[in-house]
């Protein structure tokens, strides 16, 4: 499979970079039927984009998505949907010293050793947490089919921003869903998310950053999906996950703390659900998954971001030009902390690959009716 391109039926590919003309999307196997508009996908966009919060870079772009083509008369085609956005606030001229002199846990350095120096570096170029809008525009059409015809939904949040931690045991799922978007660090309890916040500002103010967890739960999933051993549905969900700049762990269900525990704990008990007569488990420390397998439990997990790399503290790098040691204060318009705008994109890679995985098992027809 080509590198810029996720899913095998339906499938994503991303263009552009961070300080080019425009970034966008191709997705590809569509079915045809949809009733799809700018309206459907602009909402996630907008939950996404830059400059909404003092938490957040302050860069100032509308990310107003256009539709090119593979809808026709209000409704996709089947045809390629080819998607855009106009980048409108690129500043380039803080970005010239990193060309040769890298940003420490950024890839400034390993895309000059990839490309030969000839990559894009302004605004990290195909590197930045801006390409991220690409996943969305793809995973907002995604998520509009599994909600309509499969009744899937998806809910990704902040658990963590540093060492603040939301305990979930007891949040229910109705309440992940109406809460997790009415403030800006995007955690479904205002008392946790303040103290997000104020942790936030901290590390701003001590000219730093911070990283934190985004969990995820999707209800809905039906059993059976997942293409063992290679295209399991932890291995499908986790590559897609690791395209997000700044993942760097991912984990299912009880993940490492399962690692602790004892078989007669982690393990799920069967049981019969006598509402609708079908098999359940008692618990869900699988996280929805066995065998690389979807159970029919909702899919849970885990997605660990690191701390954003541009900070405005003195660091230490190489002058790749001399190749003599160098100082680095990085400037620029940068997120303290990426995690806060995070949910929407982990929303749409999971939608992707479920949608993707749906179309394998035939449960998503060709033509929508």
């Amino acid at each position: 499979m080509p590198p810029n391109i996720l899913g095998s039926n339906f499938t994503l590919q991303s263009f552009g970079e961070s300080h080019g003309k425009c970034i966008g999307a191709v997705i590809d196997g569509c079915p045809a039927g949809l009733m799809l508009s700018e309206e459907d996908i602009q909402p996630m966009l907008d939950l996404r984009k830059p400059g909404q919060s003092v938490i957040t870079t302050q860069r100032k772009e509308t990310d107003v998505v256009n539709i090119l083509s593979g809808v026709f008369q209000g409704y996709t085609t089947g045809a390629p949907i080819c998607m855009m956005i106009w980048n409108t606030d690129t500043d380039s001229k803080s970005y010239e010293e990193f060309k040769v002199k890298p940003r420490p846990g950024h890839a400034d350095y390993t895309g000059f050793l990839k490309y030969g120096g000839f990559n894009d570096h302004r605004g990290s170029g195909r590197f930045s947490g801006r390409l991220t809008a690409t996943l969305v525009m793809g995973g907002a059409i995604a998520l509009k089919i599994l909600n309509k015809y499969l009744n899937i939904e998806v809910a990704s949040y902040t658990k963590s921003i540093g060492k603040i931690e939301l305990d979930t045991k007891h949040i229910p799922f109705d309440m992940l869903m109406t809460e997790r978007y009415t403030n800006d660090t995007r955690c479904p309890d205002a008392n946790v998310s303040a103290k997000m916040r104020e942790e936030i500002l901290n590390a701003r103010r001590d000219g730093d950053s911070l990283g934190g967890v985004i969990e995820c739960v999707v209800q809905g999933v039906p059993a059976g999906l997942g293409e063992p051993i290679f295209e399991s549905i932890e291995s499908e969900i986790s590559r897609g996950l690791f395209s997000i700049p700044a993942v760097k762990g991912v984990e299912f269900g009880s993940g490492f703390r399962g690692s602790e525990l004892r078989g007669s704990i982690n393990n799920d008990s069967f049981l019969i659900n006598k509402e609708n007569d079908t098999i359940v488990t008692k618990s869900n420390n699988s996280g929805g998954i066995l065998g690389g397998i979807t159970d029919g439990m909702p899919l849970v997990f885990r997605v660990a971001f690191k701390p954003a790399a541009s900070i405005p503290k003195p660091q230490k790098t190489v002058d790749l030009k001399t190749m003599t040691e160098s100082d680095l204060i990085v400037t620029g318009r940068h997120d303290p902390c990426v995690v806060p705008r995070a949910p929407p994109v982990v929303d749409s890679v999971v939608g992707i690959i479920l949608l993707d995985n749906c179309m394998k098992s035939n449960l998503v027809p060709r033509v929508l009716k």
